[in-house]
Parts: C-alpha cells; structure tokens; sequence
C-alpha cells in the first residue's frame, strides 16, 4: 500500500509541474506524511529581534531530505546534516517585514515530496517585547506544583508516562496540577503575594521522583501530569489579570535521562562524558578560582549532576541556539514575567553569558534569577550583571538567589550569645553588598524547595519565626516564600528529606482534613500566623520605602540589631530584639536619622508609640515603625 501511494504521489508531481518545470507543491495532502515526527522551535512570532533560527528536525533517517520553503516572509539560509542520519538543522531567516501566516516547509528525496510541516509565524501580543518582570517591588510565592493543590484529578495518572501516581511515598507523584494553581490564585493575591515562581512544569517522564520537575524530558512540553501547554498560558493570563507575575524555572544545564534527544543524540558531542556517567565534582570555586586547575574546572562544568542527569554541552553552538530559542519560546508563547535558571554555575559561562544577553536584548525589563548556592559574596556578584570581574568574565543575569543572606540570618536566630554570633552574621554579610552592582535586585527568602523549612531551622520557635518573616519582608532584595510557610509547615522528622520538605499543602486534596485556603482546621498558631502573612505583606505591596529605600544598618548591640529604610523623607525603622527577655533601646543612639522626630506608628501593633526616648522591645520580637 505505501508503495502505491508513492507510485500515485509521484505521478502527481510530475503532472503538476508547470512551464519551467518546477514542482508546484501546493496541493500535496499532508496526511500522507508522517516521516516528521518534531520540529523544534515548532512556531515563532514576527516582530522580534531574534530572526534567525535554528529548526530542530527529526525523524526516521531523515537526513537526505531537502527542505524548501515557498514564503516570501521566510527564507532558507542552509540545511546542515549532522553524523545521526534522524536530524536535520535548518537555518532560516524572519524578513523584518513579515506578516502572520502558515508557512509549508515541504521535504523532498530525489526530487518528491516525503513530508511536510505547517511552519506558524504568530503575531505577537501588543507590547510582548516590553513585559515587567519580578523587581524589588514583589513578593514571590514558591510553589512546587505536585504538593500544592489536585485541580483536576483525570490527569493524576497518565497512561503512556512511566511513572504512576503514589502519595503514600513522600517521592512519588501526588497529583498536585496547574488547575489547582489557577483555582487558589485569589488565596495568593488575598496573602498580598504578586508573583508565583513554579518548580518545572515541563515534561518530566523520568521512572522514578518524576514530581519535581528538573529532569526535563521534553523542553516544548507541559507534563501532562500538570495540564497542557494551553493551560499554563491561561495560568499566566489568570495571574496577571489578578495582578500576579509568573515566573518560570528552566534547567539549561541539563536534561533527564529519558529525553528524546539522549537516547538518540544528534552528535556525538551533544553532551558532555557522552559516552558515559561522570558525575560532577560539584568544585563551584573552579569558576572564578585564578589558580584553578583545567582538568577541576572540567570536573565541575561537565560532569553530571546526577546520572540521570545527563550534562548538556553548551559549547556546541546547536545545543546552546536550542536552549537559547526554546527560551525566548516560552517567554513568548506564556507571557512570562521572570524565568528562574537552577543549577546556574553548572553550566558553561561563556554560554550562560550569551544566554542571559539573548533574554535581556529581546526583553529588556525582563528578570532573570541564577541559583548559586554559596555562602560567599564573592562567589554571589561575580554573576551578576555590571559587575566587573577580575577574569574580564561579562554577565547579563539581573538577580541571584541571596544565600549568603539566608545562611547567616538562620543562623543568627538559633545561634547561642558568644563573640562573633547572633545578628553580627547578618550585619556582616551586608556589610559585602558594595561587591555587588546591585543588591536590591537579589532574590531573598527563609527557605526554599530544597532546605529544610524555616519554622524547622528556627526549632518551631514562632516568636523567633515572625523576626525573620519581618526580616525578609523589610530588607532590601526581592523576598521570597515557600508554599506553607505561611500556615507554619515544617519538616521536623526529617529536615533534609526533600520529599517530606515538599510536603502536600492543606486542603489541596478532597481528602484533605485541614484546608489553609478556607482556614478550615487550622491551629490557633496556624491561622494567626497566616493573618500576619496577610497583614505584613500586603503593607509592603504598597510600600515604596520598603522597595525602593535606601538601607542603613546599625550594628547589633546585644543582640538588639535595627536598619532603617529611606526614600525621600520618608523613613522605616525595623528593631530585632533576639534575647529571651524584654529590653530597652535607647533612641539617642539613632538621631542621625530620627533627628527631632517624636513618633512613629507601629505597624505591626497598630499603634502610635514615642521614639524620643527608650522603646521597650519585648523578648524575641521585631518592631517596624513608620516614623512620621
């Protein structure tokens, strides 16, 4: 029967060719083709900066195909053939003045027409290229989507997916889904928060720990698990008429094992240790170390984070064009406000810099956040755009993950009372914010999907608890929360346990007896810890001082530690009082900022208290005063 078809499509051809015989393949059925199974990018949008693409081909031995394409918007500019005879790489170019239409990109052996692919170049929305991303003015909310709510249970277990659904194993699949998000975003807008930043939701159809996400499987894909790739566009269109950001986390270090492309590699470098597992030395230092080693620097960049982690070669120029347009992609398509880039110092540098240059030129108010973790400065703002490094290394990224400050404010809170301890290791690591170009623009946070949560790592001490929820609420950077955190979720019988970490949040579940969403069930401590999310939250929503100010700190004397932050004449005085008994703060020490000022509100007390003279700080507590 296939043998017939090609006879009679042949046959076709030739009676179709016109005067100066060339193919009119206008009128070919495309159902009779199937030799095409992806084209990666799948679509693009007219009017952007990026116009030369790079097309991702593959299919069953499908490297002798010739592609044509009959459009006077796009033109071809060359077909590269790689060793693997399933892909081709077509190099094509978007006229400055294209208009919208379905471009047929026909693939012809020996001369017929094998198969064909219906190429869509979209308008874009009005004011795409100007999208705000997540600044200093936002709170963000963390969510892994697996654990946070079940919004539509059809899609829980998905048949051709090699993981089943399992919430009895705290690494199994639970359910949790976009829908669910979409159906909580009031909860998120009503806590004050104004942007979501989302564990992966690509597809991720690992055998095993399929539910967080960062094994990604196919890069142009929602994981059915958690809806479509339509529903995250609604997701993003929801969150914004409701005043909500979204933020999406992008992994272009590496890939899960079970992606399409590792098992059938286009090159033989399309990965690093390609020919078998090396895991990384995790040596970070490598990067910036001037005595480094060149084989510890290859241990590091391109070993596997783990072996079901395969590393992806960005030195190879089709790897890091593919990561680079799948991005722009999904900014696009979604409306993102913000992507999230994990494991950023895994990934090659010098990619990494082309990377972020890439975002940034074609979205300029855009975010960006890299994931260092490391407990140095140094380390830190070595990422971060502007800075001027000793190497001459130049970077793009906007904003990193502030884990110097995290590390030494959890600290701070549990430390005992000798030299050196306490509120003088927060003191001390801003004390460094002159390494960075620009430290409001740091991403700050408690915890997050990969640490133990904070009502843990402060002993289940709520009084301690709410000083760091003010702490992270008033100082400069971009804060940060995890889901839960604002109804006291814990991990206590494990801290280090990531699944019991991304613990199922209440009420996400029909099953579910306690609902934070309604505040059904819900401790005493519970419900009042998450009316003072509330309360602190939505006062900085529309608190310029709090964004925007300028911060001088003073430092900690006897563990009562206060920073103030200044716009204009306007000023807020946050005061931490860590010891285990009342205390006076004599205010003369402070008359630089407060002058002659009398008063002040206090915010969290909802009351106007006198700063003339001593203020009484209660054992284990912050005060935020607006100082009229």
């Amino acid at each position: 029967m296939k043998n017939i078809l090609t006879l009679v499509l042949f046959i076709f051809l030739v009676m179709s060719c016109n005067s100066e015989n060339k193919l009119d393949i206008t009128n070919v059925d495309v159902n009779l083709f199937n030799k095409i199974e992806r084209v990666e990018p799948p679509n693009w949008w007219i009017d952007m900066k990026t116009k030369d693409l790079q097309l991702l081909i593959y299919g069953k031995n499908i490297s002798n195909y010739d592609p044509v394409i009959n459009s006077s918007n796009v033109k071809l500019i060359s077909t590269e053939r790689v060793k693997n005879e399933n892909y081709l790489f077509i190099n094509i170019s978007i006229d400055n003045n294209a208009k919208p239409e379905n471009i047929e990109i026909n693939f012809l052996e020996n001369n017929i027409i094998v198969d064909r692919y219906e190429f869509s170049l979209l308008d874009r929305k009005e004011n795409a290229s100007k999208v705000e991303g997540f600044n200093n003015s936002d709170v963000m909310y963390l969510i892994t989507p697996d654990r946070f709510a079940n919004g539509d249970l059809s899609n829980d277990d998905v048949e051709y997916m090699y993981e089943r659904p399992n919430r009895d194993n705290n690494r199994g699949l639970h359910g949790g889904d976009i829908q669910g998000i979409i159906n909580h975003l009031d909860y998120i807008k009503d806590l004050g928060f104004t942007t979501v930043w989302l564990n992966p939701v690509t597809e991720n159809n690992m055998k095993k720990s399929s539910y967080h996400g960062y094994s990604t499987t196919d890069y142009y894909k929602v994981d059915p698990r958690f809806g479509t790739n339509e529903l995250f566009k609604e997701l993003s269109l929801k969150s914004k008429k409701k005043g909500i950001k979204l933020v999406m986390d992008l992994i272009p270090n590496h890939c899960g094992s079970e992606h399409w492309f590792f098992k059938d590699p286009p090159m033989e470098d399309w990965f690093n240790n390609q020919s078998g597992f090396k895991q990384t030395s995790h040596r970070r230092e490598t990067v910036q170390d001037i005595h480094a080693s060149e084989i510890d620097k290859r241990e590091h960049a391109d070993g596997w984070f783990v072996e079901t982690m395969p590393d992806l070669n960005q030195k190879n120029k089709k790897i890091s064009k593919y990561l680079i347009q799948n991005t722009l992609w999904w900014i696009e398509y979604a409306g993102l406000s913000g992507i999230r880039v994990d494991t950023y110092p895994y990934s090659d540098k010098d990619f990494m810099s082309d990377w972020t240059f890439s975002v940034m030129d074609e979205y300029p108010n855009f975010n960006i956040v890299g994931e260092e973790w490391s407990d140095s400065p140094i380390v830190i703002s070595y990422w971060q755009k502007d800075k001027v490094n000793h190497d001459g290394y130049v970077s793009y990224l906007p904003t990193l993950m502030d884990f110097p400050l995290q590390i030494s404010f959890s600290e701070a809170l549990t430390d005992d009372f000798d030299w050196g301890k306490g509120f003088i290791k927060p003191y001390r690591t801003l004390a460094s914010d002159f390494l960075y170009p620009n430290p409001n623009n740091l991403l700050i946070f408690p915890d997050n999907h990969d640490m133990a949560r904070f009502y843990t790592q402060v002993n289940n001490d709520l009084d301690l608890f709410k000083m760091g929820i003010v702490y992270y609420s008033t100082m400069r950077g971009i804060p940060q929360f995890y889901y839960g955190t604002e109804i006291l979720m814990n991990s206590d019988e494990n801290p280090g346990d990531h699944g019991l970490i991304r613990t199922e949040f209440p009420g996400g579940w029909p099953d579910h007896s306690k609902n934070a969403f309604t505040g059904d069930g819900l401790s005493f401590k519970e419900r009042q810890t998450q009316l003072f999310f509330k309360e602190i939250l939505n006062w900085r929503k529309h608190n310029e001082v709090i964004h925007n100010g300028k911060l001088v700190q003073f430092a900690p004397k006897d563990e009562i530690y206060s920073f103030f932050r200044i716009l204009d004449d306007k000023l807020v005085w946050v005061i931490f009082n860590r010891n285990d008994s009342s205390k006076k703060l004599n205010t003369s020490r402070f008359e630089e900022l407060i002058l002659d000022k009398e008063f002040g509100y206090d915010v969290l007390n909802k009351k106007r208290i006198s700063i003339s003279n001593d203020i009484v700080l209660e054992k284990k507590s912050a005060l935020i005063i607006e100082i009229e």
